[in-house]
């Protein structure tokens, strides 16, 4: 994976997906300064048809890749939950995000919450306000969001920058394998005798 230089420039679009509310952030990034582009949230819980919702999540995302023109999305993984049709809806939201990328040809790169958590704050089971404090604090905002949402989504592009790897095609932004041997070749340190 390369490292990005220092003088290059990037537009990153965080999306913490959601079926009732969905926050995104936009940051750029030039070498290791970050800035704060916009967040927000886009509202659907006025919206009773599910497929009307999804609609709505690629729509706006598309419209927030033709506005900003990113150069890649990073977006929160649906989180493991009891309720399975909870999880079903926020896979599909997730999806029809991270689809509305991939038909503006933008990289995805896909991030568990406590990964975000812990690459913002130090605590991967920090609160949504102690990743909205720290936002504000990072990029220098004192404007409350109305939904925390939005700092997530926000926070998703952050940690995507602190990252410093340009996310791969397809979101697989890790080395593939034909097979153990030669996943074992290649890790050798890492295997315990």
């Amino acid at each position: 994976m390369q490292q990005l230089s220092n003088n290059k420039e990037r537009i990153i679009l965080g999306i913490d997906p959601g079926t009732q509310v969905m926050g995104y952030g936009l940051v750029k990034e030039t070498g290791t300064k970050i800035e704060l582009i916009s967040l927000g949230v886009v509202k659907m819980e006025q919206l009773d048809d599910h497929m009307l919702k999804l609609q709505r999540i690629f729509e706006k995302t598309v419209a927030l890749i033709d506005n900003y023109n990113p150069d890649c999305l990073a977006i929160e993984a649906p989180f493991y939950g009891k309720n399975i049709q909870v999880m079903l809806k926020l896979g599909r939201a997730q999806g029809m995000a991270i689809a509305a990328a991939l038909s503006r040809n933008i990289d995805v790169a896909e991030y568990a919450p406590r990964k975000i958590k812990q690459s913002i704050t130090g605590n991967g089971n920090a609160t949504k306000e102690q990743v909205a404090a720290m936002m504000q604090r990072l990029l220098s905002f004192k404007e409350t969001p109305e939904f925390l949402d939005a700092t997530d989504g926000l926070a998703v592009a952050v940690c995507h920058s602190f990252q410093k790897v340009p996310a791969a095609k397809g979101g697989a932004s890790r080395k593939s394998y034909s097979g153990w041997d030669t996943f074992v070749k290649d890790n050798a340190k890492r295997i315990v005798k």
